[in-house]
């Protein structure tokens, strides 16, 4: 009998008249694809077609394809709920992924575009007039009071709320990637890269590393239900402190960091045996009430001196009601989740089916606040697949303060979506704590690339202002008249508050 059914998922072609038989591929893989015996001989079995052998090869004589075998047709069992069976069949477990739902749901932002400005209201041109990109993340005074500055002029009184607001001067941060699923150097990169942007990176939920210190006025650091890294110095140094309640690829369900990523540095920063799993429980044994969330809220800022406070949610049916509750705890952000967010590993089955889009998320949490009156106690930031500026502009007019960009950022230091994070294999050197891999990233070159991307968005963000004749993010935020739904049904487009093309 063979030893499996499931045959490779690619196939690796190498042009052997072009080869320079230089071994070059086989030490670029971390995958273990090629055996090298005067010439590379690949095994397409071990192939996750994350091209980084494609990229390096001097003589450009490599190539992947899909390995479309011919199954016979079914509309019912696709190829690959067959080959989900075959491969549970063998290994009798939980299938284990990495990075987002690669399912073909829906985006909800593809069928929403932008109004934009022509005669009646002028547009603004952003290479000539200044656009404001700044805001401010946190709680915002019910009213201010504002003092004269003795010049004719005012300015805002003392204390008048806006002290414990973190500035950004783009919207944007980088999301939650903890130190362990992702190597050292990517934090810096990421680190290096928030510093010179004005925006903040997140530790996730794997502590922060000393050499990160330096960069602690740009770092949130996380408190998850597994508490890793997590004492009085660590809470003190992040510029805010984040409360992980749930994960958008994976709602319900605790983390799983594999002890084979747990070197004596992740075990340090984490203050975890080297080698153990790092399992966080599903739920944080400390709170199953709105009441018990306030109490831990107020002590994390009791211990670190008052820093703003953000929990963050995964986004699911009832979240605008969580949402409210989260406001009223006294958390000064609520961070929303989408379930076509990334993740190191999660079971693909929760993966791939739970959970909601962010953009249903973010409209009906900023709209239940404003209902409320509560809008002003708290930001928002919405993640799960921020794929462009685009994407950005739109989950702000739906009603988010910030966005957080976590695969994007990924891919901008290589990642090509091989969907092999939780292996710890990764041969671009993300996604893995391995010495040969992980010192691929170089820091400088990261953060370079990172504030390229951001500076990117920010600019195109710009664009898009200007031709809707605003001239400040914050003009955008939660103005869904300014959003056109093309081919979305009538009750989606009564939920998230956005009229259809031509109305």
């Amino acid at each position: 009998m063979p030893t499996s059914l499931i045959q490779p998922e690619f196939r690796v072609d190498i042009d052997y008249n072009k080869c320079h038989k230089c071994g070059r591929c086989v030490q670029q893989c971390g995958w273990g694809v090629y055996n090298f015996n005067e010439r590379p001989i690949p095994d397409d079995s071990k192939c996750r077609a994350c091209h980084r052998c494609v990229t390096y090869c001097p003589a450009h004589c490599i190539t992947i394809k899909k390995n479309d075998l011919a199954l016979r047709e079914n509309a019912n069992w696709s190829p690959s709920l067959r080959k989900a069976v075959w491969r549970q069949a063998e290994s009798g477990g939980v299938m284990l992924t990495g990075m987002g739902n690669d399912k073909p749901y829906q985006s909800i932002f593809d069928h929403l575009v932008l109004d934009a400005c022509q005669v009646t209201n002028p547009s603004i041109d952003p290479l000539r007039e200044p656009m404001e990109l700044r805001t401010y993340l946190g709680r915002k005074p019910d009213s201010v009071e504002v003092v004269s500055d003795g010049n004719g002029g005012f300015r805002l009184a003392e204390g008048a709320g806006m002290g414990k607001n973190i500035k950004l001067d783009t919207p944007m941060i980088f999301s939650p990637m903890s130190y362990g699923s992702v190597s050292l150097n990517v934090h810096k990169s990421l680190a290096m890269a928030a510093e010179r942007l004005g925006i903040l990176m997140n530790t996730g939920e794997g502590g922060l590393h000393a050499d990160l210190y330096p960069y602690q006025d740009n770092v949130i650091v996380q408190v998850a239900s597994g508490r890793f890294g997590v004492s009085p110095e660590y809470l003190q140094r992040g510029a805010a402190i984040e409360i992980k309640v749930g994960q958008g690829a994976k709602p319900g369900i605790g983390g799983h960091l594999p002890g084979e990523k747990i070197n004596k540095e992740v075990s340090t920063t984490r203050m975890i045996p080297q080698g153990s799993d790092a399992i966080s429980p599903a739920p944080h044994h400390d709170i199953y009430s709105i009441e018990d969330l306030r109490q831990l809220i107020y002590s994390l800022k009791e211990a670190s001196g008052y820093k703003p406070v953000g929990v963050k949610i995964a986004a699911v049916h009832n979240v605008a009601a969580i949402a409210s509750g989260i406001v009223r705890a006294g958390a000064d952000y609520v961070y929303l989740d989408g379930f076509k967010g990334g993740t190191g590993a999660a079971p693909q089955i929760i993966r791939d089916h739970i959970g909601i889009p962010i953009e249903i998320a973010i409209a009906v949490v900023d709209q239940r606040l404003r209902d409320e009156g509560i809008r002003n106690q708290a930001s928002i930031i919405a993640a799960g697949s921020i794929r462009s500026s685009a994407d950005m502009a739109k989950a702000i007019a739906l009603g988010a303060d910030v966005v957080a960009i976590g695969s994007a950022a990924l891919m901008a230091l290589g990642c090509h979506m091989c969907q092999g994070c939780h292996t710890g294999s990764c041969s671009w050197g993300l996604t893995t704590q391995k010495p040969e891999l992980t010192r691929r990233v170089d820091p400088e070159w990261g953060a370079e690339r990172l504030t390229n991307l951001v500076n990117a968005w920010s600019h195109e963000l710009q664009e898009i202002l200007g031709a809707l004749g605003v001239n400040a993010v914050e003009s955008l935020r939660g103005s869904r008249e300014r959003l056109r739904a093309i081919g979305l049904d009538a009750q989606t487009c009564e939920i998230i508050g956005v009229k259809p093309a031509g109305m």
